[in-house]
């Protein structure tokens, strides 16, 4: 049972990147994944969050309107698309899997607490330069 996060790397500001995470081990479409951010000295950050259920989807407001989170169930995958990158984007971005199986009633900015999930990738750079 695991998570792999890819895609990371060194962009320009106002670039863009798009990280991928694959899952393995486990019923794909039970759960919800969420991305996040931690930069150094700081606390790991939620951005985003998709039931693979139903597609439903939630942002923090730091990244709406300009990071896409999607999935491709054929291949266990969630994508975070990342545009108009800034160099306070630059972090160790995680994907990590909700430990509430089957549910889709957290709502709000429940949807992307790091204490809620309970499954991590290894996390990806990325760094943008000014």
């Amino acid at each position: 049972v695991q998570l792999v996060e890819s895609g990371g790397g060194l962009v320009q500001a106002g670039g863009s990147l798009r990280l991928s995470c694959v899952g393995s081990g486990f019923r794909f479409d039970d759960y919800a994944i969420g991305w996040f951010r931690q930069a150094p000295g700081k606390d790991r950050e939620g951005l985003s969050s998709i039931f693979l259920s139903d597609g439903n989807t939630y942002y923090a407001d730091s990244v709406k309107g300009r990071f896409t989170i999607s999935v491709d169930a054929a291949k266990n995958t969630v994508y975070l698309e990342m545009n108009r990158l800034k160099p306070e984007d630059t972090a160790v971005y995680f994907c990590a899997r909700d430990s509430c199986r089957g549910s889709t009633i957290r709502t709000g900015p429940a949807r992307i607490a790091p204490p809620l999930y309970d499954l991590w990738g290894q996390g990806t750079q990325v760094t943008v330069s000014s």
